[in-house]
């Protein structure tokens, strides 16, 4: 199959002839119809995940057709048209039988601790745990986000930011998972305030539903909260920091009303890894901090009946489609990339 294959962290990848995925006993082969360009895989590529080996296929948001079935597969067939949580779990352990699949300590991540999706094939374990059926009339681009941004958001702002009609909702960073944020959050009802310096973001948070949009220019964190505190009539039942830095998590803690919530999407990594919140904040006024990571399979129908009944539209989110050798470049862009919304591969 071609993939693109990352042989040195930091140095452009290249798109190449490699080995077919062989299939695992409890897993499948799926032929990949589409997969989103992540900042995760860009994590990946710049070496800052312990789990990546080298060389290294990247790629977790996927949607495609299954090929190949291992034996111990039940719930799965040759010709079924899946999507999968960019978390596999192991479906087995304490905390998969308490439906928490999405944070399972025994977890693989295509693109990460094993070959990802930036391919024609890819291996995925654990099939009857992990493996979500693409509704019919849902296109493998429209699929392919689904497993990490459009999921994560959903899960996000519906259970950890408890958002519902009537609710104030900043989000930080308006990239694939903050747009999707924004449109989870206004069809819960709640007014949003969508915050980011890029002018082609701003607006497709706008397109997104946003009610008021923000270009946070140079403003200091506590400045930048001030102005959203104002945004939503005196602060947000729940922020989201959708970016993922030491200023966008302070700004989301110091731009919540009391007894607000606080949902750390976007990854804090290397000296942010160990950001410092206003905990004497955090006490007083008796808000929360969260982290959201991901969603489990077993919770998809929810959002997909959303989607089904026009309530969402990940699809609007796809800012463009494009081939597999376009790929390497599309990935090295993606910190200053131009382009609003999300980048699909179809391979």
């Amino acid at each position: 199959m071609r993939a693109l294959v990352i042989e040195q962290f930091g140095v452009l990848p290249e798109v190449r002839e490699v080995a077919d995925p062989s299939c695992p006993p409890d897993g499948v082969v799926v032929r990949v119809g589409a997969t989103g360009v992540c900042r995760s895989d860009w994590h990946a590529w710049q070496g800052h995940d312990d789990g990546v080996t080298l060389p290294h296929v990247p790629g977790h948001e996927l949607a495609g057709t299954v090929v190949e079935v291992g034996p111990d597969v039940r719930a799965w067939s040759v010709g079924d048209v899946v999507t999968v949580p960019f978390v596999m779990a192991c479906g087995a352990c304490a905390t998969c039988r308490g439906g928490d699949q999405q944070v399972c300590p025994h977890q693989t991540q295509p693109g990460f601790t094993q070959w990802g999706s930036f391919a024609e094939l890819v291996a995925l374990d654990h099939a009857d745990t992990n493996l979500v059926r693409v509704p019919e009339g849902m296109t493998p681009v429209a699929a392919a986000a689904l497993g990490c941004r459009f999921a994560t958001a959903y899960r996000a702002v519906t259970v950890h930011g408890a958002v519902r009609a009537g609710h104030e909702v900043a989000v930080l960073g308006c990239g694939g998972v903050g747009l999707s944020a924004v449109m989870v959050a206004v069809a819960a009802g709640a007014h949003v305030v969508a915050v980011d310096p890029s002018p082609a973001a701003r607006a497709a948070a706008r397109a997104a539903g946003a009610h008021v949009t923000l270009d946070p220019r140079d403003d200091a964190p506590e400045v930048l909260a001030e102005r959203l505190v104002e945004a939503t009539g005196g602060g947000a039942h729940a922020a989201l920091d959708a970016l993922g830095s030491a200023d966008t998590a302070l700004t989301g803690v110091l731009a919540l009303r009391r007894r607000g919530r606080h949902v750390q999407v976007g990854l804090l990594l290397g000296d942010d890894a160990r950001t410092a919140l206003p905990m004497d904040r955090v006490l007083a006024w008796e808000l929360s901090v969260h982290g959201s990571h991901g969603m489990a399979a077993h919770e998809y129908p929810a959002m997909l009946a959303a989607i089904a009944r026009g309530d969402l539209a990940p699809a609007m989110l796809v800012g463009r489609t494009i081939g597999l050798d376009d790929a390497p470049r599309a990935l090295a862009s993606l910190p200053s990339a131009a382009t609003a919304g999300m980048t699909v591969v179809v391979p």
